[in-house]
């Protein structure tokens, strides 16, 4: 607006002047011309990228009302135009290949050309939960809660092959169109860019999810292709807090208006989908990776529903039935004061829910931590022995790799006989070791 005041400013020393109408129209016209907007991408859609492999990616943003877009991509004969609605939003879908080259894309307008460089084709995967998916390699150290193994994997990090990406923590009483870099809740990091796509590297990886660090590296090796990893996760947080407003209204009326963001806002509903997951949509993913569920250990029965009915709104907007790999939630002395074993605080009735998830949600599968949590931790270290585990799940369903065991033995029924009970178990077929 400096320009515009300096131009009012000339014309206001022509006011005597016959040509003051003409000369007036003629600047600003040409002023207002030359501020047109420029193109606008989200966070997410930048440098370093990794698109799905040989398919169809979605990719959008913003310009001026009816602005025309020109795309060229290096992977194309033929670049493609765009116009933008009336609202300045333009969105298309581009087919990707399964090419190891890195690639470009050039967007131009009036007022834009921007370039994205070392774009990658891979396997994009979204990591998001609580407190066991955010914790970083380097671990809650200052609560005597570490990640084992995690020096030598961050000395070990590099590869261009592996991109991270970490939505900040962002709540939002509405759904954002972008993620936000600036913001009071991220938790202050050197080593971690919030909002950028990075190549995987110590300086990236400290602090990034353990959890998705160790499944992605894993990932890349084993298919030899790129791997994305979206990590949107917030410590403590409930599921409610990661429904949509459609979703939590169909069980209770909810109303953000009158919520304070500032009060646990990780326990409010609506508002981590709302800064944290709608902005990253609809990017194209290949699947996602849940760790949650001890913020809500004493409602099991409720969780069940709310499970089942935010994967459906979430494959729902993305338009696309990814698979989704769970973990169970660890044991753990959720209640202090040792109740009934009868009592929701149980963690077992939990558990019990989260399997039943998998007969509610196809195209899915759960990571059994029954025996490798942490009396005294809610945090358990074995963070690449959950992702070993949600590997397999991946690479038996979604990969093809059949021969990798993915399911441990699952209760079937039981017989009382001679005096016992003869227990029978499903996904036993190399026999059962205690």
């Amino acid at each position: 607006m400096k320009a515009i005041d300096k131009v009012l400013c000339g014309i206001k020393s022509m006011s005597q002047t016959k040509s003051f109408t003409f000369i007036t129209i003629l600047v600003l016209s040409s002023v207002f011309s030359s501020l047109k907007a420029e193109i606008k991408l989200p966070a997410i859609i930048s440098s370093n990228m990794i698109l799905q492999r040989n398919t169809d990616v979605v990719l959008w943003g913003w310009a001026d009302n009816n602005e025309k877009i020109t795309i060229e991509f290096s992977w194309l004969k033929n670049e493609i135009n765009v116009i933008a609605d009336n609202n300045g939003n333009w969105k298309f879908s581009v087919k990707t290949t399964n090419s190891k080259e890195a690639q470009t894309i050039r967007l131009k307008s009036n007022a834009s050309n921007i370039l994205l460089e070392n774009i990658l084709f891979g396997e994009v995967w979204l990591c998001s939960g609580q407190s066991n998916m955010e914790m970083g390699l380097k671990g809650p150290y200052k609560n005597g809660q570490p990640v084992f193994g995690a020096n030598m994997a961050i000395a070990k990090s590099y590869n261009s092959n592996l991109h991270l990406f970490t939505a900040p923590r962002m709540p939002s009483k509405s759904p954002l169109k972008d993620v936000k870099n600036k913001t009071s809740w991220i938790i202050k990091s050197c080593s971690s860019d919030y909002g950028v796509w990075q190549e995987a590297s110590p300086r990236s990886v400290a602090d990034f999810s353990a959890l998705a660090y160790f499944f992605g590296k894993q990932l890349q090796e084993i298919l030899d292709v790129p791997v994305a990893l979206i990590h949107s996760s917030w410590g403590g947080s409930n599921i409610q807090s990661w429904l949509s407003n459609e979703v939590i209204n169909s069980f209770q009326k909810f109303d953000s208006a009158s919520v304070n963001l500032n009060k646990r806002p990780n326990r409010i509903p609506t508002a981590l989908f709302n800064g944290m997951i709608a902005p990253i949509i609809p990017y194209t993913i290949k699947g996602l990776l849940w760790y949650q569920g001890e913020s809500n250990a004493r409602i099991p029965l409720k969780y069940k529903i709310f499970f089942h009915a935010m994967v459906k709104d979430w494959r729902t907007r993305w338009d696309i039935n990814f698979p989704v790999y769970y973990v169970q939630i660890a044991p753990y002395l959720y209640d202090k004061n040792n109740e009934s074993f009868s009592s929701n605080k149980n963690s077992a009735f939990m558990r019990e829910a989260q399997l039943q998830c998998l007969n509610l949600i196809p195209n899915s599968g759960i990571a059994i931590t029954l025996d490798i949590g942490d009396a005294k931790s809610i945090h358990p270290p074995q963070k690449k022995k959950v992702a070993d585990r949600l590997l397999f799940n991946a690479l038996n369903k979604t990969y093809g790799y059949t021969a990798v065991d993915c399911e441990g033995p699952t209760y079937d029924s039981y017989e009382v006989k001679d005096g016992g009970i003869l227990l029978k178990f499903k996904n036993v077929e190399n026999g059962l070791y205690v």
